[in-house]
């Protein structure tokens, strides 16, 4: 069940493939050995010679869909979705289309042409706004947005294309994924990294005690290794298991920067969770995951890697 198997013949799908996750992906699968295919609206981010079929496209488009999945792939990891909560409101149409019928379509294919496996980028979403309680994946679904809620249908698609059609089906329900690669993103911990290249502070909401999981990205990219080896069917939490405050994440930036970042309290929006926490230890049991990395850890590699890549768009 080691997600370390060499010499790995397998042919793999990855959608979204060129986005900050699945770069990761299909880097970790190639390292494997494995036949990649990546399906992405975006253009290939991958040289001549990656070893890399990178077909262009919109998987709402029937073609697509049917030039990546064919007779003979072994699985696919779908991380292709809208996974912004507020794009999601304005749009919840577009939302369902984009993740739920898609998600359909390509299980549909799997089915049509005996692909095994079939892994989801999934959301704590799913079981909405539980306090500070702590979340399980045996937690009902609850979702509170159209996000959540397309998320949660795909899970039970999922659930009935295992039942029904012995598919080896896996949600990976992903907590606050960072690392390298993210500095065209707009969340909490790019926002610090770019802070602290220019000298200037960041907004935060409330006081700041809130609580986040932050999971490296290299830990995800193995969890999904390992849920791919076990072949386990269900669903599995990957995070790091180890909720921080805001506070504690500015504190670990200026830690591993030496910037001072400067730090503006401001009305918390409506809605805003006061935690997110999870037990990952069903994930250690059931696909053989335990993190690999601690905040430090984490925020130093990223850290390295916008001072490689963003220093000098800075300058």
């Amino acid at each position: 069940m080691a997600s370390s198997i060499l010499n790995d013949a397998s042919s793999v799908v990855v959608t979204g493939g060129s986005g900050f996750i699945g770069r990761a992906v299909v880097a970790k699968f190639r390292e494997r050995g494995a036949r990649v295919t990546v399906v992405d609206r975006e253009p290939s981010p991958y040289p001549d010679d990656a070893g890399v079929v990178h077909i262009q496209g919109d998987l709402a488009d029937p073609d697509v869909r049917e030039r990546a999945i064919q007779p003979g792939v072994d699985g696919i990891i779908h991380l292709a979705a809208i996974t912004s909560v507020l794009k999601s409101v304005e749009m919840p149409s577009k939302t369902y289309s984009e993740n739920v019928a898609i998600t359909h379509e390509l299980l549909e294919l799997a089915r049509m042409h005996s692909v095994p496996r079939f892994i989801l980028a999934s959301t704590n979403a799913v079981v909405g706004d539980v306090g500070t309680a702590t979340i399980t994946p045996d937690l009902a679904l609850a979702p509170l947005t159209p996000y959540g809620a397309t998320k949660a249908a795909c899970e039970m698609l999922l659930s009935g294309y295992a039942g029904a059609y012995g598919m080896k089906t896996c949600a990976l329900r992903f907590t606050n994924v960072y690392g390298p690669g993210m500095s065209h993103k707009d969340s909490f911990i790019p926002r610090l990294m770019r802070a602290a290249l220019t000298g200037t502070g960041v907004k935060v909401y409330g006081t700041g005690e809130q609580k986040r999981d932050l999971v490296f990205l290299d830990d995800v990219v193995r969890g999904i290794a390992l849920a791919w080896d076990s072949g386990h069917v269900g669903r599995a939490i990957i995070g790091a298991g180890k909720s921080v405050s805001v506070l504690d994440m500015i504190e670990g930036v200026r830690e591993v920067t030496g910037a001072e970042i400067p730090v503006e309290h401001v009305p918390a929006p409506g809605g805003e969770m006061p935690a997110v926490i999870v037990d990952i230890s069903r994930s250690a049991e059931t696909i053989g995951y335990t993190p690999a990395y601690d905040l430090t850890a984490g925020l130093a590699a990223t850290w390295q890697y916008f001072l490689d890549h963003d220093r000098q768009k800075v300058r």
